[in-house]
């Protein structure tokens, strides 16, 4: 099997550095409770403040990768994470958090759309789940040291959780700029997986993500899953209590998940698996996060909850690589970054919405019919993959949509800059995004 390019291997160690200080916005509610004083509706304002400006940051990174290249995009994008998050750090008011919160949330997701992007432009079609894959690896390894981070510093105060966050994003931000390959615009050549990153092509149709059914079968699939994924983070600890667990004993589970999801990847390389079409490797992944959900339903001890958490994990494991794949080799020449910006979208919109499902179906239901509720959905996805990813997909993952030729001379046609470094993996984002 051949060796990942070297700009893909590097920019997944930055994001992995990165990653180890995205530990800070779990705490942005409790900060704005205790520093300020707040009640626990103003400070879920703030955050939800943050949670809203964070979709459009998404569109706009995809935007920008496109239009002036991966790697500015990224660096711009940390950057800017690391200056909002230290005005979070350093702001004297409510007032001033809320705009800092608001602020971040603009530039909390550019970055994300070209990662994924210099991946999948940097590797040809049949490694792109195993690239993708890495990425998420990487971000979960990284996401069990911040973990421990956390803890740590949580004890000198929340906010320099904020400024240890902002510190990872420039080290993150170095690394891109000064180790991977700059963009080039006017270089029209696109070199193959063995010639290391590309630009794109100028496209010969106008990229229309909204208007491609196939992506948008694709989102569809992917806010459902990411609603199922965003409910199991958000309404676990709650459940735990219900069965006469600690709420803490959450992040346990959630660290059994990373560890699965690491431990999983040699297996994920095996030619049985990497032979699945995408339709039927994403309804086996759904099966396995509704047999994984279905055991929360049945469990009451943690061992019982721990062994529920390796079945859906092995489950996120074959999904996020194999979706940011197949929407990937989707998007026509020069459209890579916006397709996986608003593929990316279902996140933002589960972000909102998981919570409150999430407890309402707690509060009213128990913790068993919410599992099996959620489980039950799992299935019916794994039913309609073949409906909803053949037509996306095609006989390979990483073939391109038809596209509606142009009539005219449009914007969209210029010459799009790009990176010429690797493309980015197909990951997930679902891993839910970081900063």
């Amino acid at each position: 099997m051949a060796r990942l390019p070297r700009a893909v291997l590097l920019l997944v160690a930055a994001r992995a550095v990165n990653r180890l200080g995205a530990f800070s916005l779990s705490f942005l509610t409790v900060l704005v409770s205790t520093e300020y004083g707040t009640s626990a509706t103003t400070a879920g304002l703030v955050t939800a403040g943050f949670g809203l400006a964070s979709i459009p940051s998404r569109l706009a990174g995809g935007r920008l990768a496109d239009r002036i290249g991966r790697r500015r995009t990224i660096v711009l994008g940390l950057t800017g994470c690391a200056v909002t998050q230290l005005g979070i750090a350093g702001a004297p008011s409510l007032t001033a958090v809320a705009v800092w919160a608001v602020l971040l949330g603009l530039v909390f997701e550019l970055y994300e759309p070209p990662s994924q992007a210099m991946i999948a432009d940097a590797v040809g079609p049949a490694d792109r789940v195993r690239a993708f894959g890495l990425l998420n690896a990487a971000l979960a390894v990284g996401g069990m040291g911040a973990g421990l981070l956390a803890a740590g510093l949580g004890h000198w105060g929340l906010r320099w959780l904020f400024v240890v966050d902002a510190l990872t994003c420039l080290v993150c931000a170095a690394v891109v700029r000064c180790a991977l390959p700059a963009d080039h615009p006017s270089d029209a050549r696109r070199p193959g997986p063995a010639d290391g990153p590309a630009p794109e092509r100028t496209p010969a149709v106008p990229v229309r993500p909204w208007r491609d059914p196939a992506l948008l079968l694709m989102l569809l699939s992917g806010t459902v899953f990411a609603l199922v994924l965003s409910q199991i983070m958000t309404a676990l600890p709650l459940a735990l209590t219900r069965r006469g667990l600690e709420p803490a004993d959450a992040g346990f589970l959630f660290t059994v998940s990373a560890v699965t999801v690491v431990a999983v990847q040699p297996a994920l390389r095996v030619r049985r698996f990497t032979a699945l079409s995408a339709p039927a490797a994403l309804a086996l992944g759904y099966v396995l996060v509704g047999l994984g959900v279905a055991g929360y339903a049945a469990a009451h001890t943690l061992p019982a909850h721990a062994a529920a958490t390796v079945v859906w994990s092995l489950g996120d494991a074959f999904l996020l690589g194999r979706a940011f794949a197949v929407v990937a080799g989707l998007a026509p020449p020069g459209g890579t970054g916006r397709y996986l910006a608003v593929y990316g979208l279902c996140w933002g919109v589960a972000a909102v919405a998981a919570p409150i499902a999430g407890t309402q179906l707690l509060q009213h239901a128990g913790p068993g019919p919410m599992w099996l509720g959620t489980s039950a959905v799992c299935l019916l996805l794994a039913a309609a993959q073949p409906l909803l990813v053949r037509p996306a997909a095609g006989p390979l993952a990483g073939e391109s949509p038809a596209a509606e030729p142009p009539a005219a001379e449009s914007p969209a046609a210029e010459p799009l800059a790009a990176e010429p470094v690797a493309a980015r993996p197909e990951t997930g984002e679902q891993r839910p995004a970081d900063a």
